[in-house]
């Protein structure tokens, strides 16, 4: 990805967003593979995993068992602000 395509995508909100995907082998049901996927995203909508998981589910022969989502705006800490000012209760 260029840097003034990273640059425009950032702006709209788009930040790195992981997926974890348990999948059942073809061959072997009983068995489970994972698969890594990192995109840039959009929370909470997630147009991008969503597509991915759809041509997943269309085109490939491994059915999905589960999917574990990992992205900035879940993991980061609460947004904090400073304020001035003193406030005495009693």
């Amino acid at each position: 990805m260029s840097d003034a395509r990273r640059r425009r995508t950032w702006l709209e909100g788009y930040s790195l967003t992981t997926a974890e995907i348990l999948y059942h082998l073809p061959d072997y049901p009983h068995l489970l593979q994972t698969f890594i996927w990192q995109q840039h995203d959009l929370f909470p909508q997630l147009p991008e995993l969503r597509k991915f998981l759809a041509f997943w589910q269309s085109r490939l022969d491994g059915p999905l068992h589960s999917v574990k989502v990992m992205h900035c705006q879940l993991l980061k800490p609460a947004d904090l602000r400073a304020v001035s000012g003193d406030f005495l209760l009693h």
